[in-house]
């Protein structure tokens, strides 16, 4: 059995799987709401800035995280967002799940 074979066949079956469709469709609806989409981009931004300023200084501003959930908690009042939302945590596990697995299969040779 090819390993290539194998990758091309697993990235087929994420394509196909409910994860993949539901998240696709997800961010396709969102695009379509240009007000909606652009208070995403203006969380997604909040949120990097939070997780960059963490990474580098190992604390958390508490006023840009306030300011990330506040953010977070009146996207999720929408109906529409809140699909997004749930749609990226589903598929985001299952790609983490994949890479667990893959990495578990070499981690051997990894260490």
């Amino acid at each position: 059995m090819d390993v290539y074979d194998t990758a091309n066949r697993l990235a087929g079956e994420i394509k196909q799987s409910q994860e993949y469709v539901n998240y696709k469709m997800a961010k396709q609806t969102l695009n379509l709401n240009t007000a909606l989409k652009e208070k995403m981009q203006e969380f997604e931004k909040a949120r990097y800035e939070v997780q960059i300023e963490m990474m580098q200084t190992g604390k958390n501003n508490e006023e840009k995280y306030k300011e990330v959930q506040a953010l977070y908690a009146e996207l999720v009042e929408n109906n529409e967002a809140k699909k997004f939302f749930e749609a990226e945590t589903k598929f985001s596990i299952m790609i983490a799940d994949v890479n667990k697995i893959i990495g578990e299969a070499i981690k051997d040779v990894m260490q």
